[in-house]
């Protein structure tokens, strides 16, 4: 890293300077995070808890939680902290780790997706061969792949953002994203900058792409077969595919959110970055919650199980 980079301090200019404004904001992004937090861990508990549910499909819908609390976690506590600080700032040290998880989250939700479209179609395209393709080393190397890479991938392009002098240091964001850092730069990296572009088209463009193709043979098999196997169909997929496309317009929300922040009030940017970040860590589990049978299921048995033992205690 530039020697001359870690005591740069990174000041927020996006937060608003009316406090009792800022006490709401907060207020409700705690609630939001909370609620975040704990649909997400009992979407996981319900999942390694319950033996039915020790499939492909659900392992990968794991994993996705797991990504979901990355993805709050990494950028809502400082934002509250900094809502309740009078002064708004953050290390050049924290901005890259936050940029780090924050980038990881994005992507590597993606390549998750990725698999879990991948994962439907093998069920429902060759579902005879399902076990046969779909074995515990295979789900293992998929899951393996699909957070290794956007690991490794983002880890190079914050080594190369780390590298880069800064001359300025004031963003009017809520938090840190790489390409607000990079403008913050005394020169002009092509480096970093198309590096950024490779890494967004690999671990983005592709996995939507594999999501796309997989949900058009997904389709195609379905419209050829009976009723009733494609009501089955539809009731597997259509939390994967409500998650996907509620991700890529949170996501592409980000893009409009990033070019435009600059030119908008504080407050607007909180409530803007509440739809962006909070909210589809906070949905996903919900819908996967809602529109999934066998969750439903053990997630009813998992709160009988738990008033019970709450009697039985007190």
């Amino acid at each position: 890293m530039n020697h001359s980079s870690l005591d740069v301090t990174i000041i927020f200019t996006s937060y608003g300077s009316f406090r009792p404004l800022n006490y709401f904001f907060l207020i409700l992004a705690l609630i939001f995070y909370l609620l975040s937090v704990f649909s997400n861990v009992f979407l996981m508990l319900v999942i390694y808890v319950e033996s039915s549910l020790h499939k492909p499909m659900y392992i990968f819908l794991f994993n996705f939680a797991v990504n979901g609390l990355i993805g709050s976690s990494t950028v809502w506590p400082k934002i509250m902290e900094n809502l309740l600080a009078d002064t708004h700032t953050m290390s050049f040290l924290a901005c890259l780790v936050q940029i780090f998880w924050g980038y990881f989250y994005v992507t590597s939700a993606y390549t998750t997706l990725s698999v879990m479209a991948y994962d439907r179609y093998v069920s429902i395209c060759k579902p005879l061969l399902y076990h046969t393709i779909m074995t515990p080393g295979r789900v293992k190397a998929l899951l393996t792949a699909a957070n290794i890479i956007p690991l490794f991938s983002i880890a190079i392009l914050v080594y190369l953002t780390s590298r880069l002098p800064m001359c300025k240091y004031t963003i009017n964001k809520l938090f840190c994203d790489n390409l607000t850092l990079v403008k913050l730069s005394c020169v002009k990296s092509v480096l970093v900058n198309l590096y950024g572009i490779s890494t967004a088209t690999i671990l983005i463009g592709f996995p939507c792409l594999t999501v796309l193709l997989s949900y058009a043979k997904i389709l195609n098999v379905c419209l050829k077969a009976s009723k009733d196997a494609q009501k089955k169909a539809l009731s597997t997929c259509s939390p994967h595919l409500i998650t996907f496309i509620n991700f890529s317009l949170a996501s592409l929300f980000t893009v409009i959110y990033n070019r435009y922040s600059a030119f908008l009030p504080g407050e607007v940017n909180i409530l803007l970055t509440v739809d962006t970040i909070l909210i589809p860590p906070l949905l996903h589990p919900v819908i996967y919650g809602i529109r999934t049978q066998e969750i439903r299921k053990c997630f009813l048995k998992t709160v009988r199980k738990s008033e019970r033992l709450f009697r039985m205690t007190f």
